[in-house]
Order: structure tokens, then C-alpha cells, then sequence
């Protein structure tokens, strides 16, 4: 076979004409949606302009909270993952005993469903017969024992801290693979000048695994941006008034109410979020990218 055959541009057709008639035509037309009176109430459809986007930034409502909730969780998680999963790689990379084993407990979690893995928390975290609380009484230390998905100042982040025990062990493999497509002539070199382990992290491995770094980054933004069975299985936006709401159980509630306007405003918003704060994200994180 001829690697350097070049192929006529219409074989690429039938793939492109797929992606439009799937996933790029509904998107335009879901959006297209968000500026009419779309509903559950009513089989008649006019154009209203912004006034869903009005709805969605009026301070009168709650979606700016529920914005800046879905943002506050992207950010956090993505980053706890990145560290975590980071740590985990450099020392699942160094020569220890059973270590497939270790790397297969910290990956199995990620292989689980999201929302068999909500349904197990909502239980261990139950304020009275929980686990974990069981387990903080059973040594005496009942001031460790909290309402963890009940009480309006620790379910945020109880469901967060759900989501990084979760993905962690994903981000790791990558970053394992990283680490490990790293000559190992660099760390030759690097010891010969009398590098320690902080210097060839710094010098070495940390600028080659940019490129890895910037594909987690990226994959943890946009389940950030998207999340919603973790949340809706733990605490399903509570407790109280939208205090774990994030953006897409906030469109599943209006979509179930019959609000599909607002609900498809909604989505159309975090999309060019998503859009913006990607195309930047990426521009940074590869400006001093390192090529071997």
C-alpha cells in the first residue's frame, strides 16, 4: 500500500455528510429553537428573539447560580483530577511490587456507571445510616459525622469530591501512557548531570507531557461542562433551592416541565461557554508546548 497516496476529497464525503445530518444540523436547529416560544402548552410556534436568553440572565431567576455552579464544578474538578491523577501516574510508573493490580484499583472506578456510583454514595453518605458516619461514631469521632449531601454547605462539595474519586483513575492512565512514551534517554542524561527527581520532573517531564496534560485538560472541561447523572443521582440539584444545580439538570427539569425554549436557551449558552473556554484553554496550554 502507497502511504504517500494522496485520496480524492470526495471520499471524505459520506463522513462529512453524516456528522452534518447528526450532530452539527440538530445542533443548529436546537438552537434555532432557543428563540421561539417552544413548549409543552402550546402546538403554536413564533419567534420571541432573546427574550429566553433575557429569561436565563435575569436576576430575578436562578440560572446565573446554576452557570456559575457548572463552571465552579469544571474548574475544581478538573483540576483535582489533573493533581491527583498526575501524582498517582508518577508513582505508578516507578518500579514497585503488584503494580498493574494498584493501577487497576485506581481505574476501576471509571469503568463503573456514573450512576450506579451516585446511588452507592447517597447511601454511604446518608447522615444517619451511612457508612461513613457509622464508621466516624463506631471510633468516637462524632464531630467528623455531617449531613454530607443534606446540609446546603458541604453537598457541593461531597458531590464533587464523588466525581474526582471517580474520574481519577481515567486521567491517570493517560498521563501513565504519557509518561512512559518519555525516552528514557533524557533521565540518563539528566542523572549523568547530576539532575535529582525534582529537576528531571521539571525539566523533563513536565514540559514533555504537556501535550497529555492538554488532552486531560480538555476531556475533564468538557464532562465538567456536561455533567449530570452525578449530580442528579446524589442529590438531584439540592438540597434547598438550586444548590448543586448545574446546567444540564437544570435543562432536564425544564425539558420535564415542558419549557423547551428556555431549556434549549440554556444549553445553547453553556455551548458557547464551552466554545470559548476551550479555544483559550487550548491557546495557553500549548504556547509552550515541547516537541521531542
Amino acid at each position: 500500500m502507497n502511504k504517500r497516496k494522496i485520496y480524492p476529497t470526495y471520499f471524505a464525503a459520506g463522513a462529512l455528510i453524516i456528522y452534518f445530518v447528526l450532530f452539527f444540523l440538530p445542533g443548529v436547529i436546537g438552537v434555532c429553537y432557543s428563540f421561539t416560544n417552544w413548549s409543552a402548552y402550546s402546538d403554536e410556534l413564533h419567534f420571541v428573539g432573546f427574550e429566553n436568553f433575557k429569561t436565563v440572565f435575569s436576576l430575578d431567576e436562578n440560572y446565573l447560580k446554576i452557570i456559575m455552579n457548572t463552571l465552579a464544578f469544571t474548574v475544581i474538578t478538573t483540576v483535582m483530577k489533573t493533581l491527583i491523577g498526575l501524582a498517582l501516574a508518577l508513582l505508578l510508573t516507578k518500579k514497585i511490587k503488584l503494580l498493574n493490580m494498584h493501577r487497576g484499583i485506581v481505574f476501576m472506578p471509571s469503568v463503573l456507571s456514573t450512576l450506579i456510583i451516585g446511588m452507592i454514595f447517597k447511601s454511604i453518605l446518608d447522615p444517619k445510616s451511612g457508612l461513613l458516619n457509622t464508621f466516624f461514631r463506631s471510633i468516637g469521632l462524632d464531630f467528623l459525622a455531617k449531613k454530607w449531601l443534606v446540609s446546603p454547605d458541604l453537598a457541593f462539595g461531597s458531590v464533587m469530591a464523588v466525581d474526582i474519586w471517580r474520574g481519577v483513575g481515567y486521567i491517570m492512565t493517560i498521563l501513565i501512557a504519557g509518561i512512559l512514551s518519555i525516552s528514557p534517554e533524557y533521565y540518563d542524561a539528566a542523572a549523568i548531570d547530576g539532575a535529582g527527581a525534582w529537576q528531571k520532573f521539571r525539566y523533563i517531564t513536565l514540559p514533555l507531557l504537556i501535550p497529555t496534560l492538554t488532552t486531560t485538560t480538555v476531556l475533564n472541561v468538557i464532562y465538567g461542562m456536561k455533567v449530570f447523572d452525578m449530580v442528579y443521582a446524589l442529590t438531584n440539584g439540592g438540597p434547598g433551592k438550586d444548590t448543586t444545580e448545574v446546567l444540564y439538570t437544570a435543562v432536564f427539569k425544564k425539558f420535564g416541565t415542558g419549557q423547551y425554549a428556555v431549556g434549549t436557551a440554556l444549553s445553547s449558552v453553556m455551548f458557547i461557554i464551552m466554545i470559548i473556554v476551550g479555544y483559550f484553554m487550548i491557546r495557553i496550554m500549548t504556547r509552550n508546548e515541547v516537541v521531542e
